[in-house]
């Protein structure tokens, strides 16, 4: 399960609310009598029974060596990510000048659901990444060797395949039709307890989180713990409306709340990767921001919606359909834009080079454009080479130079700018879009092609200690390289 730093607000009252109805009456039926729909509540025991064999425990065994934090060894990784925050603590290589360090194996547990009678199942990216053994059980208790066919990192989903036939699916439902107050359940294994059942209601719909750009999660209060990552969250119907994937706490552990894929994005991402291993993804070419209320008014809105369009970017899809700065995008591809947060995942979802719909507010009126997206990983490849940035691209990350005004300005002898960061060690380090990066492993980082050499004779799986400066305030931050 993917953690969130967050700081929650506990509440005596809630046990004063939970049994003040029951309290309340004076005709309590006998203890013998008493049932869930007896008090108004749904009755989930036969939605877990139905459910239940559709569900996988997910284990999967990572090679790593002993000498990072050996207080740490034999204790599951996923454990140390979220009770110590240690994403991948071993070192792939020896200390310069000393011995090889013996492996170690070690353990991570998830979640994850057969989407097919012939062995798919859908799970997290992070339950898998990284795996060089991944082992699915069954609700018989029957284990099977699992293959990655494919993992988006963007949207935290990942698809395997098992060698099995006949096997029980899930009903997969649609996280469009959800309304906030609805109850849902989610079946899974947290901390490798065999399918524990835990519900709630939804809390929230299309929620944007920080660094997950192309989700609009639903948020819930159904406990969720690590080893719940990847399992599927329920409607009353049965049916499949989310990929339980993130949690907001300072513990580790469940804090009423709880975050999961909708089923729409995990479904449309599995299908790219069963058919071609890989997801595109449209790319627009717009920075945007939300629409104040003070906004909403210069702009002769009745009300705060939409996406501002703050800048378009050059040669971009944006720029040749006509979008400009102080356009506000009401709707894009026939969905409403409300606000700025809902535009990304419109646009990641659409077809690559066919012709979209976008409705603009221009000076007071609706005037509506045709775009054709490109894709956006090609987009950014494209962006990083004339950036300057490795070709390769160890850090995952597009970076520019800084102009000697800038450096002043700043009160720096050096460094290079990050513009945007993708998938990879930049943003699992923790490196964020405008940090200035300035040293990586006390080697200076004078100009782009300093961070080149120095990324290309970095060792891989070694934490290399970086130095970026962010809103003028210095701080290092840990970065792991891949090979």
């Amino acid at each position: 399960m993917k953690r969130v730093s967050f700081v929650a607000w506990v509440m005596a009252g809630v046990v004063f609310m939970v049994q003040a109805p029951f309290a309340m009456s004076s005709n309590v039926e006998p203890a013998d009598k008493a049932s869930a729909q007896y008090y108004g509540l749904p009755d989930f025991s036969k939605l877990a029974e139905e459910n239940s064999p559709v569900v996988v425990n997910i284990s999967t065994t990572k090679k790593i060596q002993r000498a990072k934090h050996p207080q740490f060894q034999g204790m599951p990784e996923e454990l140390l990510r979220y009770f110590f925050g240690i994403p991948g603590f071993g070192m792939k290589e020896p200390p310069s000048g000393g011995q090889p360090v013996p492996e170690q194996e070690v353990h991570s547990l998830g979640s994850g659901f057969i989407i097919s009678e012939d062995g798919y199942i859908l799970t997290n990216n992070h339950v898998v990444d990284g795996a060089d053994d991944i082992v699915v059980r069954m609700r018989d208790r029957k284990e099977l060797k699992a293959q990655i066919i494919g993992t988006d990192p963007r949207t935290d989903v990942a698809l395997l395949k098992i060698d099995a036939e006949d096997l029980p699916t899930a009903k997969i439902g649609s996280s469009k039709d959800l309304k906030v107050g609805q109850w849902v359940l989610a079946i899974g294994e947290p901390f490798g307890l065999d399918y524990t059942v835990t519900h709630g209601i939804v809390s929230a719909i299309g929620r944007s989180l920080p660094d997950d750009t192309y989700v609009p999660f639903i948020q819930t209060d159904v406990s969720i713990n690590p080893g719940n990552s990847g399992g599927p969250l329920f409607n009353l119907a049965g049916e499949v409306v989310g990929v339980n994937a993130q949690i907001f706490s300072k513990s580790g552990g469940s804090m009423g709340l709880s975050f999961s894929i909708p089923i729409d994005i995990a479904m449309n991402v599995a299908e790219q990767l069963k058919d071609s291993g890989k997801v595109a993804r449209g790319f627009l070419g717009v920075q945007v921001q939300e629409v104040t209320s003070d906004l909403s008014k210069s702009f002769g809105l009745d009300s705060p919606k939409g996406a501002l369009v703050g800048q378009t970017f050059p040669d971009t899809p944006a720029e040749k359909a006509g979008i400009r700065a102080g356009d506000i995008i009401l709707k894009f591809n026939g969905q409403a834009v409300n606000k700025s947060a809902d535009l990304p995942p419109l646009v990641g979802v659409a077809k690559i080079n066919q012709p979209i719909k976008v409705l603009l507010l221009r000076q007071g009126k609706e005037i509506t454009l045709t775009v054709k997206l490109t894709d956006l990983d090609k987009a950014e490849q494209l962006s990083s080479e004339e950036a300057g940035a490795s070709k390769n691209d160890r850090l995952g990350a597009m970076v520019e130079a800084l102009s000697k005004e800038e450096l002043e300005a700043l009160n720096l002898p050096f460094g290079v700018k990050v513009l945007s960061v993708r998938d990879g060690a930049a943003r699992k380090a923790g490196i964020l879009p405008g940090d200035i990066i300035v040293t990586i492993d006390f080697q200076p980082v004078k100009n782009v092609d300093a961070l080149r050499k120095i990324l290309q004779q970095a060792p891989a799986g070694r934490s290399l200690p970086v130095r970026v400066v962010r809103n003028k305030r210095s701080l290092f931050l840990p970065l792991v390289l891949g090979k």
